[in-house]
């Protein structure tokens, strides 16, 4: 089994243990200022694995997926497994910065995103049926983005934006070190997101005239 498949495994199983001991798996498993405070430090690990809800953990599942196997397949598992416990580990330490001391945080979205990062600068041509055979460069570049707006606006919600742009931005030099390539994939990369937002520029309000004829 590959290891990418192992660290969804263990999402699962971890999910679905916290889930049925309810609020005390905040206190034993949850990332926060206070639980270091406490000296539960495991819980910079343990966090990493347990979801909120089956929609957060399947959404996770889907991007660890394809990001961590792009990894695996062209860097190899011991880059893969460091770069989601380097970014997941360092994102919710850096994170303390920026959430109260007794906001938890759960969740493999900021490891997965240092995994988008590296990816976008390994192989950012890679395609998945499950993103509809889009690039995984593209997807990572926009995912990245998305999360930098909500940061930008003040969204406050639920989701920890800051904690997947400090994921991220991670990822970014471990890719660096990682690619022999990555100016060229990046230059691919934003390529690639021209042609995206030129598209949708285009298809839009085309789709909006096509609608109001019909």
């Amino acid at each position: 089994m590959k290891s990418t498949n192992s660290l969804i495994l263990i999402c699962l199983v971890a999910s679905f243990f916290s889930w049925a001991m309810g609020s005390k798996s905040v206190e034993f498993f949850a990332f926060s200022t206070s639980n270091i405070i406490y000296v539960r430090f495991w819980t910079v690990i343990t966090a990493l694995f347990i979801h909120g809800d089956l929609i957060h953990l399947l959404g996770n599942i889907i991007f660890l997926y394809v990001f961590g196997n792009t990894l695996e397949s062209f860097i190899g598992t011991k880059r893969m497994l460091a770069t989601f416990f380097i970014g997941g580990i360092f994102a919710f330490l850096a994170s303390t910065f920026f959430y109260p001391p007794d906001i938890p945080m759960i969740g493999a979205s900021a490891a997965i995103f240092s995994l988008a990062a590296v990816s976008m600068l390994v192989k950012p041509l890679k395609t998945s049926v499950l993103f509809l055979f889009l690039p995984v460069g593209l997807v990572a570049i926009l995912y990245f983005i998305f999360n930098l707006f909500q940061v930008y606006y003040g969204i406050f919600s639920n989701i920890a934006y800051i904690s997947h742009v400090i994921g991220f931005l991670i990822g970014i030099p471990l890719g660096i070190y990682w690619s022999r390539d990555w100016v060229k994939n990046l230059i691919i990369t934003f390529l690639l997101l021209l042609i995206y937002f030129i598209l949708a520029y285009w298809f839009i309000p085309m789709l909006f005239i096509a609608l109001n004829l019909g």
